[in-house]
């Protein structure tokens, strides 16, 4: 952290935030430290420039400088262009010998501004480029504010007959507390194999769910919700974050025998639910990408939320088209992987296995 800010007064400026983010929080960088990021905050947002993010680092293989990254930010106590233009003078003076940024060939920025062509406009017009999202960059948000009979209401009808299915199939949704129940995340982690298996898309290891939990855990900010069938069948997970009163709900799915329950909307339900009764006064189902997903979401209401993406000023020109040459080939390299792994869950199954 820089002068004038604690860990503590950082993540209290975050939670105030209307846009503050668990991404720009010291837990958050607690648990990226595990896979060798360090952190640094930069700017002095709340003060006299009025913007500032916590931003992460780490050395780029082979190469002789930093990818620095800001996840979800900066935060700013308005934009504009004054604002804007404080903030590329800050970065490029962090970037200095001696300064928090020393050695960095970039940093990238995604803050939770919504797109507005004349704000793209003058970002690529001032030497940001736009750069691979690392973060969801549509997302829907619903306002818990409402009572709890309006956010019923906003569900399709089809969704809440859906949710009394389930419940009336015996589904019931749980708070899990894995201190008491150490076998939690094996659980969590056996559902998003399914997933995983399913959608072809990456899977964490169960450590690195329970990592995220375990940061946010001593303040109360991460819940981890299980939807069970009356025989304690798992069929639906949730993990969920809070930053203020403004909660995501970053990792989740459903097993196949969930899917035939409804497991997964009474869980969605509930979360939403539970988390209004605790004080949050919005819900962020953390991303939308174009699937089916998609449109399982917009059932439960809120709005669609599409912001402006991320962004890279280059703070080293050759260092800077090194990252994004290696970048770019590492994204064909997965690209290519998640093909192949695509064609052979379309395989049929051999005869004899499992399918």
């Amino acid at each position: 952290m820089s002068p004038g800010f604690s860990a503590e007064s950082w993540d209290d400026y975050v939670r105030g935030h209307p846009l503050g983010t668990y991404l720009q929080t010291s837990a958050w960088a607690r648990v990226k430290a595990s896979t060798g990021w360090s952190s640094v905050h930069v700017g002095d947002a709340g003060g006299v420039q009025g913007v500032g993010a916590q931003v992460l680092t780490r050395p780029i293989p082979v190469l002789p400088w930093r990818f620095a990254y800001a996840p979800r930010g900066p935060l700013a106590d308005e934009w504009n262009s004054g604002i804007h233009e404080g903030w590329v003078t800050v970065l490029r003076g962090a970037a200095q010998p001696g300064g928090a940024l020393e050695r960095a060939a970039l940093v990238r920025m995604d803050p939770q501004i919504e797109e507005a062509p004349e704000l793209t406009t003058t970002l690529a017009g001032s030497g940001w480029r736009r750069a691979h999202d690392m973060q969801p960059r549509r997302t829907r948000v619903v306002d818990l504010t409402q009572d709890e009979p309006a956010l019923w209401s906003g569900l399709r009808k089809k969704w809440r007959q859906y949710v009394n299915k389930a419940r009336s199939n015996g589904i019931v949704v749980r708070d899990v507390d894995p201190t008491v129940e150490p076998d939690a995340f094996e659980t969590f982690h056996r559902v998003m194999r399914e997933v995983a298996k399913r959608t072809a898309l990456p899977l964490r290891s169960a450590e690195a769910f329970r990592e995220v939990w375990a940061a946010f855990a001593p303040s109360g900010e991460s819940r981890l919700l299980f939807a069970e069938s009356a025989s304690r069948e798992t069929q639906a997970v949730l993990l969920l974050v809070r930053c203020g009163s403004r909660v995501v709900e970053p990792y989740g799915g459903m097993t196949g025998a969930g899917a035939e329950s409804r497991a997964n909307y009474l869980l969605k339900w509930e979360a939403m639910r539970t988390s209004k009764e605790q004080g949050a006064t919005s819900y962020d189902m953390w991303g939308l990408i174009g699937t089916g997903i998609d449109y399982f979401k917009e059932g439960f209401g809120g709005r669609e939320v599409r912001y402006i993406g991320a962004w890279d000023l280059a703070l080293s020109p050759v260092g800077a088209a090194a990252f994004h040459g290696a970048e770019r080939g590492r994204q064909l390299f997965r690209a290519a992987r998640r093909a192949v792994r695509g064609e052979r869950l379309a395989l049929p199954a051999a005869p004899g296995s499992d399918g």
